[in-house]
């Protein structure tokens, strides 16, 4: 882990150990989840007006509100912990699997 110059070489696009490349495809797969999550349903619900004008996503109500903003409200939040359990799930197993083979994470 030491370097002569003190500086470390990491390099998210060429990752060295399987273990970096585990964690780098780990973030890549969070970062793609929370883009669905929240790009994802606002893209469909805009793609999906037809051309009277309104969306039965829009017209639709649930608990006295729009079904678009209660989506927004209380599911990307839930959302959010799930995708943190996952990843969280995900990099533990990594690190018990990297710990087994005596691998360095960071050579």
């Amino acid at each position: 882990m030491n370097s002569p110059d003190g500086k470390f070489d990491v390099n998210l696009f060429r990752p060295k150990s399987r273990a970096m490349k585990g964690e780098i495809l780990a973030m890549i797969i969070v970062l793609i989840g929370w883009g669905v999550a929240v790009f994802g349903f606002q893209l469909w619900l805009k793609l999906s007006v037809p051309p009277s004008g309104m969306s039965w996503l829009e017209g639709f109500t649930f608990f006295n509100l729009p079904f678009h903003f209660w989506f927004t409200a209380q599911m990307l939040p839930l959302w959010f912990i799930i995708i943190c359990a996952l990843f969280n799930l995900f990099m533990d197993r990594l690190t018990e699997r990297r710990d087994r083979k005596g691998e360095r994470s960071h050579d």
